[in-house]
C-alpha cells in the first residue's frame, strides 16, 4: 500500500504551502472577528438553537428523532472535521448536509428537506459546533481519490466568461484586492456561515455557486457531483486549520 500513499500524497499536494494556511478569520475587521466569537452575538447561534429543537423532535412515519438513534449532540464531535466522506451506497462521496438528509430519509422515514432550507442549514449548524476547534482532517480514504482529484482539477480549470479558475484567485492572489474588497484564501473551515450580504445562515455550495456565478459559468445545481468534489478538495488543501463553525464573513 505504500505506492497508494505516496501517489495520494503527489496527487492531492496543495497549491498553498502548508505554513501559508490561513483561515479568512485573519482577514476580517475587529468587530466581526468578535461577532464571531461572542456566540451572543453571532448571527448564526439562531439557526443552531433551532437545529436543537430539530434534533429532539420525532419526525418522518418511523417518529424518531435524531436523538433517539446518536443521543446527546455533543457525541457528534469531530464528525464535522470528516466530511465530506466515502458513501458506500453510491461510491462516491457525501458532505454533511447530504449525510444528514440520508439519515432523514432512511432512518426517518421523512421527506428530504430542500436544499439550503432553514431546517437542514440549523442541524448542519448544529452538528458542526460540536467540532468547533477541531482540526478539519478530511479522511484519507483510497476509495475517495476519484472524487478528490475531480476537485483539484476542477480548482485549477478556468471557467466562464472571465476564463478564471479558483487557483488564479485564492492561490495565486491571496491578500492583494479585487474591486476594494481582500482575496481571502478561500479555506471551508467555518460553514455553514452567516454572510452579512446573504443576511442569513448559507452553506459552502451556495458560496460556491456566488463564485460560479461572479466569473459568468453556468453554477452546478445544488447537491451536484462537481461542488461535492470541490468541498473534499478544499477540505484537504485546508487540512489542519481550526474548524471555526458557523462563522461570520463579510
Amino acid at each position: 500500500m505504500a505506492w497508494l500513499a505516496l501517489l495520494l500524497a503527489g496527487t492531492l499536494q496543495a497549491q498553498l504551502a502548508p505554513e501559508q494556511r490561513r483561515s479568512d478569520f485573519e482577514t476580517l475587521g475587529p468587530d466581526l472577528q468578535a461577532m464571531q466569537r461572542d456566540d451572543a452575538r453571532n448571527p448564526a447561534m439562531l439557526w443552531v438553537q433551532q437545529g436543537a429543537q430539530l434534533w429532539q423532535r420525532p419526525a418522518g412515519a418511523q417518529q424518531r428523532a435524531c436523538a433517539s438513534c446518536h443521543g446527546e449532540v455533543q457525541r457528534l464531535r469531530g464528525v464535522a472535521a470528516r466530511y465530506p466522506a466515502f458513501d458506500a451506497s453510491s461510491g462516491g462521496a457525501l458532505n454533511l448536509a447530504q449525510r444528514i438528509q440520508r439519515c432523514r430519509t432512511q432512518q426517518q422515514r421523512a421527506a428530504p428537506w430542500p436544499s439550503e432550507s432553514e431546517e437542514l442549514l440549523a442541524l448542519e449548524a448544529l452538528v458542526a459546533l460540536q467540532s468547533r476547534g477541531l482540526p478539519l482532517s478530511p479522511p484519507a480514504d483510497p476509495r475517495l481519490l476519484p472524487v478528490r482529484e475531480q476537485g483539484r482539477a476542477l480548482y485549477v480549470q478556468r471557467l466562464g466568461q472571465l476564463n478564471l479558475s479558483c487557483a488564479q484567485c485564492h492561490d495565486q492572489r491571496w491578500g492583494q484586492r479585487l474591486g476594494g474588497t481582500l482575496i481571502p484564501q478561500a479555506h471551508p473551515n467555518s460553514y455553514p456561515q452567516y454572510r452579512l450580504e446573504w443576511q442569513g445562515l448559507g452553506s459552502l455550495q451556495r458560496r460556491l455557486r456566488s463564485c460560479l456565478s461572479g466569473v459568468r459559468a453556468q453554477p452546478w445545481p445544488l447537491g451536484a457531483p462537481e461542488l461535492v468534489a470541490l468541498e473534499l478538495y478544499l477540505a484537504e488543501r485546508a487540512r489542519g486549520l481550526s474548524l471555526e463553525s458557523p462563522g461570520v464573513r463579510p
